[in-house]
């Protein structure tokens, strides 16, 4: 199988060029141990990836997952590429690749946090004939920069050895003075380092007085190894004393990765768990290559109720920390959880794209002692599912699928519920019919089974999901973001032709 083929040439470039990505060694453990509906794990792939397999709807109708706004996997494929590199098809996560992009999906119009969108079109990918997608799209409400909470931030900074190079310490200081540029003057700063020993470099600093923050970032030299632990607990020791209970508390920690001495796996993450439950939230943000820990970044943000990006550019710096600023801090509502419940006489098997590390098991739903992923203000949640309808759908002409959202409020300790449906008659007659986000989403979502070599991929080529993506993103309309994801798929076309991958 290709995925066998690609394990082989991943290992002769890694060999060849030392700097590739890796992945991490620790184990993953999904927030509060979340784990797969046993029909799930049933029918999981018998090669042993951890791609969702198609479900029987007869024998599982219900699938539940918790939202994620993660977008850190696009971000280090795109720096492979560019490199002339493969992704390592263990880092292609589909919900982030989907989730980097911007959609079109309207603002929420009545009291609630988000809209929420259900579209359906047959499908121009898949394994099998006749498949169709349902499309999913949550867009929260924005906030105005001078409507948001005030924030307490502290920066936990890598400045081990391993740090020293441009696109380390050097992009890390500068997205740093990129977001203190569009914090409030009533905004504090605080800022650790860890390597070896670990201090508290700038005690937390109204951003009013800039140039003490601005010295602080100037001042920074990297060496020595690496203490994780001990500078994430001096961190949040710095962010708890600095504690505002009208704002925002956060802990953003910046590295490579490579935290290789102090605590790992479960203690860390327990530590993590302890502050985000005393208030204290935890972002990720990668920088660099080399024996990048891409696994525990993506964990100890889906533990601490933050985010996880990868930074790779100044203009993913800017994308992170200034465009989505607000969202990356202002959180609007909490522990999501998403349910779908399809009707067995309309849909006959079901398979969620992606979200694997997200999944939780059908009776945690309505659990709020369980822990989910949070939606910051003008983040958008998309998921998309393959659906193979039954041959009698139209003369039952019942509900496609019903669509459970359970959050609680950023204050809230109890959850609120909501409920959208989706009738089988709603369903659109071609794909070229649907809207551009669900077309585009669709593209970006084959890009990524392509990449991670899933066997429900076969039959796809990259031209078409180049085709299919210029048409929902006319050049004349285009974002950067758009084109740039169009060139990754050529140049991945490209580097597949040259490894001998395609079909």
């Amino acid at each position: 199988m290709r995925h066998v083929l690609l394990a082989s040439l991943l290992a002769l470039l890694t060999a060849c060029h030392m700097d590739f990505m890796s992945t991490g060694a620790e184990l993953r453990i999904p927030p509060n141990q979340a784990t797969q509906n046993s029909e799930q794990d049933e029918h999981q792939a018998d090669d042993g990836q951890n791609i969702n397999p198609w479900v029987e709807t007869s024998a599982d109708a219900t699938s539940t997952f918790s939202a994620d706004v993660d977008s850190a996997s696009y971000s280090l494929a795109r720096r492979a590429i560019t490199q002339g590199l493969i992704p390592d098809p263990a880092n292609v996560r589909v919900e982030e690749f989907v989730n980097y992009f911007h959609y079109d999906d309207p603002q929420p119009t009545d009291d609630l946090p988000f809209s929420v969108n259900l579209e359906a079109a047959p499908s121009r990918f898949g394994d099998a004939d006749d498949i169709h997608l349902l499309r999913i799209g949550i867009q929260a409400e924005q906030v105005a920069p001078a409507d948001r909470d005030p924030v307490n931030l502290v920066f936990l900074l890598d400045v081990s050895g391993s740090m020293n190079s441009p696109d380390k310490l050097d992009l890390v200081k500068y997205s740093m003075k990129h977001l203190v540029d569009r914090l409030s003057p009533e905004d504090t700063l605080g800022i650790v380092v860890y390597a070896g020993n670990d201090g508290v470099v700038l005690e937390p600093t109204a951003v009013q007085d800039k140039s003490t923050i601005m010295d602080a970032l100037d001042a920074l030299q990297a060496g020595g190894s690496t203490n994780g632990e001990a500078g994430i607990r001096t961190a949040y020791d710095l962010a708890e004393s600095a504690f505002r209970q009208d704002g925002v508390n956060r802990v953003v920690l910046c590295t490579d990765g490579d935290m290789n001495v102090g605590l790992q796996g479960l203690e860390l993450v327990r530590l993590v768990e302890d502050f985000r439950d005393r208030g204290i939230f935890l972002t990720t943000l990668g920088f660099g290559q080399g024996n990048y820990n891409d696994d525990l970044m993506e964990q100890l943000a889906d533990n601490g109720n933050g985010n996880y990006a990868y930074i790779d550019t100044h203009n993913e710096a800017v994308r992170v920390l200034g465009e989505n600023l607000v969202a990356t801090l202002q959180v609007v509502a909490k522990d999501v959880k998403i349910q779908v419940e399809f009707d067995a006489s309309v849909v006959e098997r079901w398979r969620l794209i992606g979200y694997e590390n997200r999944l939780l098991q059908d009776d945690q739903f309505d659990d709020d002692e369980v822990d989910a992923g949070d939606i910051g203000a003008g983040h958008s949640v998309t998921a998309l599912y393959e659906i193979d309808l039954t041959s009698e759908k139209e003369s039952h002409g019942g509900s496609l699928a019903e669509v459970r959202l359970r959050y609680k409020e950023p204050s809230a300790a109890d959850s609120t519920e909501h409920i959208w449906s989706m009738m089988a008659s709603e369903g659109l007659a071609s794909f070229d019919e649907a809207s551009p986000s669900f077309r585009f989403g669709a593209a970006v979502t084959e890009f990524a089974e392509i990449l991670r070599d899933s066997p429900h991929s076969s039959g796809t080529s990259f031209n078409e999901i180049i085709l299919i993506g210029a048409s929902a993103a006319p050049a004349d309309a285009r974002s950067p973001s758009k084109q740039e994801f169009l060139d990754l798929v050529s140049s991945s076309r490209d580097l597949f032709e040259i490894a001998g991958l395609l079909d």
